[in-house]
């Protein structure tokens, strides 16, 4: 499912963009699909004991009915998100669709992360392409791995609101580089923790029986990810002074989702 709805949620977004009437109605198949295909992965993020993804999960099919209604009635806030989303998925497709550059930016991220490890004295090797080993335990580097959804999502959110030249070449050096680089440190860090098992101390709350694998847990769905979430919202701040605009879309748009959610609580009183 997952497979047949990303691409389809692609389309309608590059869609979206084809001035017309029926502009509202490529957003609305879009943002179903999107939400269809995060939906569908629960079960695999349940399983990975991944923790955040599941609860966006669940919070995404309220989003979903909301935007729904606020895009038949052409919110501009809205259409600034889907235009947001639908940027996103224009730079992250050619990746997640074409084996062959998916394949060229996981191997240049393998690459640089040994190069990392080097840097740290911490001797791995590599098995297949794309899997470093260090003793008994390997971690693979996928697509996921490389920060280009970060990097897709962050661009997506800058292209939320009309720029200048000079503000697109801003926000592109300081989302693109600076996210692609920490995050390599990132890999360094889970492999190093993980294969070292530096994690094993502390309590396995990751429901696998695997061996060792509360030591990822910790390592990728807790401290990793944790920090990646802080760093994301420092960029956003910076981002938002770069564009002020932004900060002025972002309010509108809390705003209109509050509004809407308030509605539906209070409705009966």
């Amino acid at each position: 499912m997952f497979e047949f709805l990303i691409p389809v949620s692609c389309t309608f977004f590059i869609l979206f963009f084809i001035p017309g009437k029926s502009r509202k109605y490529c957003a609305i198949a879009a943002w179903i699909s999107i939400i269809g295909a995060f939906i569908s992965g629960l079960p695999a993020w349940m399983e990975e004991s991944n923790i955040m993804y599941p609860v966006m999960a669940v919070l995404s099919i309220p989003f979903l009915f909301i935007t729904i209604h606020l895009l038949f009635r052409e919110n501009e806030a809205v259409l600034n998100l889907t235009r947001a989303a639908g940027v996103a998925f224009i730079i992250y497709a050619p990746f997640a669709f074409i084996n062959e550059i998916g394949n060229f930016l996981i191997s240049l991220v393998v690459l640089q992360t040994t190069i990392v490890l080097e840097l740290f004295q911490y001797p791995v090797d590599i098995v297949l392409w794309n899997t470093f080993q260090h003793g008994f335990f390997r971690v693979e580097i996928i697509l996921a791995c490389t920060g280009i959804q970060a990097i897709a999502i962050m661009l997506g959110v800058a292209a939320a609101v009309p720029t200048t030249i000079k503000q697109k070449i801003q926000a592109f050096l300081l989302i693109a580089p600076v996210i692609y680089i920490l995050n390599l440190f990132r890999n360094a860090g889970v492999i190093m923790t993980y294969t070292s098992q530096m994690f094993s101390w502390l309590p396995d709350i990751s429901g696998s029986s695997e061996y060792g694998f509360s030591s990822f847990f910790w390592a990728h769905n807790i401290f990793a990810e944790g920090i990646a979430l802080i760093f994301l919202i420092i960029l956003a701040y910076s981002l938002f002074r770069l564009i002020p605009e932004l900060g002025e879309f972002a309010t509108s748009l809390v705003g209109t989702y509050e509004k809407e959610i308030r509605k539906i609580f209070c409705k009966d009183k």
